[in-house]
């Protein structure tokens, strides 16, 4: 059985490798280590199929160290010691250059995994090169994070896909006893997401698909052949962290267009619709809060909507309610009041209730003085009395500050008149 394409067309050297030129480039932070052969631990952190394993193979190649690989898949504590012992037999202990150890997907080792690999770093046994599609900061313990570098790898752009789709015309066997002619190259490029590996996948799907010597690569063709794009979208891990978000930051900004389609994205990938109901039900109440409180009716209506009736339907419930969301009025004032007021309590501690807002239950109470006092608002005009609800080491702080929106002009008006000088914005 034949490799895939994206596998035989894998460079083997850095002169062949496309993109990452911030890193491998001229200028690139890797490239006079690599040309020195002097290669730190390091972490290469970036989204499938953007060359991370290719990289890490160069690099071993052009710096000629023994090269020892794992997947964190299939891998345990047992099978990284077998492969640290071999690489201290081979290198570390007769040579000058540490043999390279990589391991793929290293965000899936658990933490004892990872804290059987510190002493081979450490101890300068093994270079450790571990690949990663997940944050490190979160998903790399910090003792081993911190005894290497990370190196972000960007998604290809659209010249570095156009690059890639050339050059396995140009140097792959198979491809070569073809005619094909990149008419449109749109679809392909959408249809990858800035995957390289995807890209070649479906490149080849589309000419195998076609029998003839001379072949046109058209966007309908393509479209035809692949029925649907599969969304990049890891439910559990740093896309699914960074497109939420985007959703929220598009409805905070007001943006009703960013929100639909962040809120698409997620949808088509799969995303819990409660989740996503949840997450609007509390920017209903951290961004919007009372310059408009039907929001929060409004998005705790959608969340017991869309937990009764599921997809496909609840995506219009969503939509709807991520547009009025994005198009309302926004005041984070409740949301910076209870922050400040925590604040307080964490600095001052369990102040002393005033004696007048006490309840008096027992008679002992009543003699004590417990809520003498209290002056009863109702009893008063406008049903209202200024007196003190605060503790004495803190009195007349103020926590809230209303926003400036129609309805909060309207109630920094009525604080006013209550209040007088102690709300006198």
């Amino acid at each position: 059985m034949e490799a895939p394409l994206a596998e035989r067309i894998r460079p083997q050297q850095l002169s062949e490798y496309v993109s990452q030129l911030h890193l491998v480039g001229p200028q690139g932070s890797l490239t006079q280590q690599i040309s020195k052969g002097i290669i730190p631990s390091l972490i290469l952190w970036g989204p499938p199929g953007t060359g991370k394993t290719t990289l890490a193979q160069i690099m071993a190649q052009e710096s000629k160290r023994p090269f020892y690989t794992l997947s964190a898949i299939n891998a345990g504590v047992k099978d990284i010691r077998e492969v640290i012992e071999k690489a201290k037999l081979s290198g570390g202990l007769f040579t000058a250059k540490n043999p390279i150890l990589f391991i793929d997907e290293i965000h899936r080792f658990s933490k004892s995994q990872q804290d059987s690999l510190l002493a081979a770093v450490e101890k300068g046994w093994i270079t450790l090169i571990g690949a990663t599609t997940e944050n490190p900061s979160f998903e790399v313990i910090p003792a081993l994070l911190s005894r290497c570098q990370v190196y972000v790898l960007n998604p290809f752009s659209k010249a570095d896909l156009e690059a890639l789709l050339h050059r396995a015309i140009a140097t792959d066997t198979l491809l070569q006893s073809k005619k094909i002619n990149l008419t449109e190259t749109e679809a392909l490029l959408r249809l990858s997401g800035g995957d390289g590996r995807k890209l070649l996948n479906i490149f080849e799907l589309v000419v195998n698909a076609t029998e003839d010597d001379e072949i046109s690569i058209t966007n309908e063709k393509v479209m035809q052949l692949v029925q649907k794009n599969t969304v990049l979208y890891d439910k559990t891990g740093e896309q699914h962290y960074d497109i939420v978000s985007a959703f929220i930051k598009s409805i905070r900004g007001s943006d009703p267009n960013g929100a639909v389609y962040w809120l698409a994205r997620m949808i088509e990938g799969g995303e819990d619709v409660k989740f996503i109901a949840r997450r609007l039900l509390i920017l209903a109440s951290e961004d919007i809060g009372n310059a408009n409180p039907t929001a929060f009716i409004v998005a705790n209506n959608t969340f017991q909507a869309v937990a009764t009736i599921g997809y496909p339907e609840s995506r219009i419930i969503l939509s709807q309610c991520a547009i009025y969301l994005a198009t309302s009025p926004k005041s984070n004032a409740s949301y910076l009041a209870i922050g400040k007021a925590q604040q307080v309590v964490k600095q001052t501690g369990d102040l002393p209730v005033p004696i007048h807002l006490r309840n008096a239950p027992t008679k002992l109470m009543k003699e004590l003085g417990y809520g003498d006092e209290y002056q009863y608002a109702h009893d008063y005009q406008n049903n209202f009395v200024e007196q003190e609800f605060l503790p004495d080491d803190i009195k007349e702080t103020k926590f809230y500050d209303p926003g400036v929106n129609s309805r909060e002009n309207g109630t920094r008006e009525f604080l006013k008149n209550r209040w007088k000088d102690k709300y006198n914005y």
